[in-house]
């Protein structure tokens, strides 16, 4: 006799960790098409904890370790020691499934900087 288990959405939350907005994951951003940033590379989260919580997709920003540092739309952070930047031109949703471990997290200075810029692209 083969017993099912039940398989709601809260059963399934409980064993899974859920994206902090402002922590830096690696996440595999393959397939892409034409321009977008690919291959598994570290992307803060953006979107908000109550998303995070209850959604399967997350908003991110992905890092490059090229810099820009006279593009508007790049922020340029630390990442686990090493210089990048974040690339809020190429903010994207992406399937929680993609993240992989959490390496890093903003500090509230950055993560301040970062709500600016994103507000500058997007907001009115």
């Amino acid at each position: 006799m083969i017993t099912k288990l039940p398989c709601s959405t809260a059963w399934r939350k409980m064993a899974v960790t859920i994206p902090e907005r402002y922590a830096i994951y690696f996440a595999d951003l393959n397939p892409t098409i034409g321009s977008e940033i690919n291959k598994i590379r570290p992307v803060v989260i953006v979107s908000d904890d109550d998303m995070n919580n209850y959604l399967e997709t997350v908003v991110i920003c992905p890092l490059t370790s090229k810099l820009h540092p006279q593009w508007r739309t790049r922020l340029q952070v630390d990442c686990a020691g090493k210089p990048a930047e974040i690339a809020v031109d190429q903010i994207r949703t992406i399937s929680k499934s993609r993240l992989r471990q959490k390496i890093d997290l903003l500090s509230t200075s950055q993560a301040s900087q970062l709500r600016r810029i994103i507000t500058e692209m997007y907001g009115e």
